[in-house]
């Protein structure tokens, strides 16, 4: 059956946030078309809405819907009540709450305000926009807040940090349903980077260059391509033509990351692609993927998934057609 996703519109919604879910999970499709997610706006009352950006959105159902809701997700608002002062309609805690340990609840950017209001992050880690961490912290002590990250996945709850971070967040969702291959074919279709890791810095200074530096964005599409083989920090400094300082500071500016995170991130989402697509053996795969033993991708991929390869591609490799 295809997976019902309800999105709660509220007063004052971010129409970004609402539009990043709607868009993602209608793009997460099989290849022939069929779709995998089935999308539906509601409000309370199935009443017309104010939108930050001064306009109304007009959904089509109430808040009825989410009784029947599989993942229920709850878009950034601006300003109101619930960032004000915590409160949010009756109603709309009601259904929530009703929906808690039954459907899978997600919140982007200042929805996480409402999932909080409604007592269902008491206790839980969950991030939010970096800008109204201080008055999440405020409104919500009980909220185990991380407002460095771009998202939180904690199990059937999760939050993301705002615009962007919210792409991230339910192509996370998508890979996590379906495997990496739907959603990076999601992502193609949005025109966004496949996969950024939850717990990448929320803010990075990225000042731009001075007139007459570069950057190291054709040294990463370089070693993309070469992911198979040694890529020392030298390597990759002198095909920036840069020097090995230098292109550590301006590396670590643009990504937040080292080159060596980087890279290790990169390995890690080339072996899951190759885990779930192909057949290939577990020696192979690490070769491929740049680790160079089977032993050492089982260690980086224990550390970032949890998992060791042969038991992910169990739970993610898509049946052979």
């Amino acid at each position: 059956m295809t997976h019902r996703v309800a999105v709660l519109a509220l007063d004052r919604v971010v129409a970004f946030d609402l539009g990043t879910a709607v868009q993602v999970f209608q793009a997460a499709g099989e290849r022939d078309g069929t779709a995998l997610y089935d999308i539906i706006v509601c409000s309370l009352g199935a009443a017309p809405v104010r939108a930050a950006g001064g306009f109304q959105v007009a959904p089509a159902h109430g808040l009825e819907v989410l009784a029947t809701a599989d993942t229920v997700v709850v878009p950034g608002v601006h300003g109101g009540p619930v960032m004000r002062t915590g409160e949010l309609a009756a109603e709309v805690v009601h259904v929530l709450r009703a929906a808690a340990g039954r459907a899978r609840l997600i919140s982007i950017c200042t929805g996480a305000f409402a999932l909080a209001a409604a007592g269902l992050l008491d206790g839980r880690p969950a991030t939010t926009h970096w800008r109204h961490a201080d008055a999440f912290r405020a409104l919500f002590p009980a909220v185990a807040l991380d407002s460095g990250v771009l998202f939180v996945d904690d199990g059937d709850v999760l939050t993301s940090a705002g615009v962007t971070a919210g792409i991230d967040l339910c192509l996370h969702v998508v890979r996590r349903d379906h495997g990496s291959e739907t959603a990076n074919r999601a992502a193609r279709r949005c025109v966004v980077p496949a996969w950024r890791d939850g717990g990448q810095s929320q803010f990075i200074e990225r000042p731009l260059p001075e007139e007459g530096e570069s950057t190291t964005a054709a040294t990463q599409a370089w070693a993309l391509h070469r992911l198979d083989r040694p890529l020392d920090l030298r390597t990759l400094a002198g095909h920036a033509r840069m020097s090995v300082r230098t292109f550590t500071r301006r590396f670590r500016a643009e990504t937040g990351l080292s080159p060596n995170q980087w890279l290790t991130r990169q390995r890690v989402e080339r072996a899951r692609h190759l885990l779930e697509s192909t057949g290939l053996p577990i020696d192979r795969v690490a070769r491929d993927a740049g680790f160079g033993t089977a032993t050492a991708m089982r260690q980086h991929l224990h550390a970032t998934l949890g998992v060791a390869p042969s038991a992910y591609r169990r739970s993610f490799r898509a049946p052979a057609t």
